[in-house]
């Protein structure tokens, strides 16, 4: 038996999980780099502190939890469907089902076989690499021992990007040539970027290699933009924002696509969905529109099974 293992950051099953998955994100040394855990510590309570009101209840405006939760288990359960013989199961490095207790799990349960699938299209040290560690920190801990195989950042799988131009096809009205289509990216910190993060280098390939597929399918936008949302704090953010790409978009008519994530979040549903909708309606548009993620469509899970059966 094998077990295949899901990661992500993790997310809010209710509203009383809100101040942990803050605390636990900004007690990153890959969020925070700050290289003093103690005033990493510090400076983490106090983002919290003055974060959580504001973050409860931004989520209580979706239902009160994230839907990345329920996204992950309907993952989940697809792929165990699929690999019946193995064992599938999801680590979040911010709330629950935390690594800890996955491991004593696998260890347990005796198995030596086990496959990482970072739900991360593409790779960053404040994702990729912090899942990653979190992991291999606490096998270590728990003196696991196991074959380990990685999965790697997939954006540039064809099955994977099919499942992404599915979810723009569906959301696409047939007066096209008039619409702007906007790549939304969660954005960095640039001194993130500057120290050797390839996030950036990877999302603007991503573009490309959309943008390209998408005109071969004679799917045709009026242009085809790259914005960055979910700054947070005072320091240099990667430009330019989706808020100012649309201040300054004159056809005011937008189709956002989330192209940073897999599956649905706070970030897509709240931000995109609800805030970037209502900026665009204070700014006169006319068309506004959001685009699925990939989530669990069977493209989505078609491109998965061929990542983990590549492996």
């Amino acid at each position: 038996m094998r077990a295949i293992i899901l990661l992500n950051m993790g997310a809010p099953r209710d509203l009383d999980e809100v101040e942990l998955f803050l605390k636990n994100m900004f007690n990153d040394p890959n969020i925070l780099t700050i290289k003093s855990d103690l005033l990493r510590s510090i400076l983490a309570k106090l983002i919290t502190f003055s974060r959580k009101k504001e973050a409860r209840s931004n989520y209580q405006k979706i239902g009160g939890y994230s839907p990345l939760v329920d996204d992950t288990n309907r993952l989940l359960k697809k792929l165990q469907d699929i690999y019946k013989e193995d064992l599938v199961l999801s680590i979040m490095r911010y709330t629950p089902p935390f690594a800890k207790e996955v491991i004593k799990k696998l260890k347990d349960r005796d198995i030596k076989d086990i496959i990482l699938l970072p739900l991360y299209p593409h790779y960053s040290t404040t994702t990729v690499k912090s899942s990653l560690e979190d992991f291999y920190t606490n096998a270590k801990e728990l003196n696991l021992k196991a074959n380990i195989k990685e999965i790697k950042p997939y954006y540039k799988q064809k099955s994977y990007n099919s499942a992404i131009i599915e979810t723009i096809r569906s959301k696409t009205p047939n007066n096209h040539e008039k619409i702007d289509l906007i790549f939304s990216a969660h954005s960095l910190p640039q001194k993130i970027v500057d120290s050797g993060d390839s996030y950036q280098k990877e999302v603007i390939e991503h573009v490309d290699i959309l943008t390209k597929e998408l005109k071969n399918e004679g799917l045709l936008f009026n242009s085809y933009k790259l914005a960055y949302q979910s700054k947070l704090g005072p320091v240099k953010w990667l430009k330019p924002s989706l808020e100012d790409t649309l201040k300054d978009l004159k056809s005011k008519k937008a189709l956002i696509v989330p192209i940073s994530f897999s599956l649905e979040n706070s970030e897509t549903i709240f931000e995109l969905h609800i805030e970037y909708k209502e900026l665009a309606h204070e700014l006169g548009y006319d068309f506004y529109e959001v685009a699925n993620t990939p989530s669990t469509s069977d493209l989505a899970i078609n491109a998965y099974k061929e990542m983990i059966d590549a492996i």
